[in-house]
């Protein structure tokens, strides 16, 4: 008898003793999550200014484990775990910056960016392969002329080709340095001016530089011949055929240009008071004969209205993406166009320091949009995107978290109490 009451009294202890420290063990995971909630809110509020932020919240689980006390053949819960979810696909509110060139994304889009990997021995920085995604759209020039936001990062888009001037199709960093070029506007007139000598038979030439719309030159060469005292005719040079891009002109007794009739390459035929329709390479343009005059000597010219200089004052930021080079002749000019990428899951990003992210396997690929399709969103200029902290309910979150780790810090020392009686009882 005495021995079966030893047995029970052992049974009892050995339970107890298990008892305390499954508390305890359970007391401490609780500590545990409540502190890795506690990390997660701190990390809110701490960024509730900082611009493109996405506020991440706390997940609690807890971990059921087959326990050799249950008798009812079922698991007993004896821990918590915590985890940070992520939330980049909320849309902060869009404020007003000081900054022209800031910009802000409503929508699904995250900016394309690069990191510097060092500096090269003129200074200017050696950018990384890996490529980076962030939300943080306060972006301002450096040095160098490249767009950089807060964080450090560069971004990226399609760059116009400075020789050819056209838009370039693989990402590259943005850069707009001070001696960027002007390039010269496109030709949409030329201009003939001077006299013709109306005793002379001789043919009279005039050219003069016209320019595409990437600011390519090409030299347009007109002639003109006499056909009688009144009427002279004017021809492109280049045309072997005489036909296309000609005109017959006639002037009146004062020697000004009274009539115009032409015909251009395409074959269509009209008639003006001073100009014909030119058409072909470079482009399609206009030339004006009101002032050519008969006279007494030969001293035609001619000119295109195209503006060929001009110096870089600044950049600005368009809605569409576009990044443009300002200039003091009041002309703007695009140097690049900005896309915006897209994920399917964009909540499974990888975070990275300064507000950026990079993709996994669970986001899915990166595609690559332009502004305003395929749900990447618009761009707001002279703008920046806020934090999504909600500050008021994250210090909320924040009492409520440190009430439940003291609850929890109150079993461990309970527990501990408990352990110190039974190991009393036990000696």
């Amino acid at each position: 008898m005495l021995g079966h009451t030893t047995r029970s009294l052992f049974h009892v202890r050995e339970y107890a003793m298990s008892s305390i420290i499954n508390a305890v063990h359970t007391a401490v995971s609780g500590l545990n999550a409540q502190s890795h909630a506690f990390t997660d809110l701190s990390n809110n509020i701490a960024n509730s200014q900082t611009t493109g932020y996405k506020a991440s919240t706390t997940s609690f689980e807890d971990y059921v484990t087959n326990n050799e006390l249950a008798n009812d053949g079922e698991s007993l819960s004896d821990s918590v775990s915590a985890t940070t979810r992520q939330h980049t696909d909320n849309q902060g509110m869009v404020t007003t910056s000081t900054n022209s060139t800031a910009l802000a994304i409503s929508g699904n889009g995250f900016f394309n960016v690069v990191q510097a990997t060092g500096q090269s021995n003129d200074s200017t920085p050696v950018l990384g392969t890996q490529q980076y995604y962030t939300r943080n759209g306060d972006f301002s020039q450096d040095k160098n002329g490249y767009l950089v936001n807060t964080s450090g990062y560069y971004l990226e888009g399609y760059n116009v080709d400075a020789t050819s001037g056209t838009l370039g199709t693989s990402l590259s960093a943005i850069q707009v340095p001070s001696t960027i070029a002007f390039r010269p506007t496109e030709s949409t007139k030329l201009t003939a001016t001077g006299t013709l000598d109306s005793s002379s038979s001789k043919t009279v030439d005039m050219s003069t530089t016209a320019y595409d719309s990437t600011g390519a030159a090409s030299t347009v060469d007109l002639s003109w011949t006499k056909l009688s005292d009144t009427t002279w005719a004017v021809k492109d040079v280049n045309d072997t055929t005489g036909t296309s891009n000609s005109a017959t002109v006639t002037f009146d007794s004062s020697g000004a240009v009274s009539s115009v009739t032409s015909q251009d390459s395409t074959g269509a035929s009209s008639t003006s008071s001073s100009s014909f329709n030119y058409t072909g390479s470079p482009q399609d343009m206009t030339v004006s004969l009101s002032g050519v005059t008969l006279g007494s000597a030969n001293t035609v010219s001619m000119t295109s209205d195209s503006v060929t200089t001009g110096t870089f004052s600044g950049i600005s930021m368009e809605t569409d993406g576009s990044v443009m080079a300002t200039f003091d002749n009041g002309y703007s000019q695009l140097v690049a166009k900005i896309p915006l990428t897209t994920f399917a899951d964009p909540n499974s990003l990888s975070a990275q320091n300064g507000q950026a992210y990079t993709a996994t396997s669970q986001s899915g690929s990166p595609q690559i949009n332009a502004v305003n399709t395929n749900g990447a969103g618009t761009l707001t200029t002279g703008s920046i995107e806020e934090s999504t902290t909600d500050l008021t309910g994250d210090l909320s979150k924040l009492i409520v978290a440190q009430q439940a780790y003291g609850a929890n810090t109150k079993v461990v020392s309970t527990a501990d109490q408990l352990l110190q009686t039974t190991l009393a009882m036990i000696q």
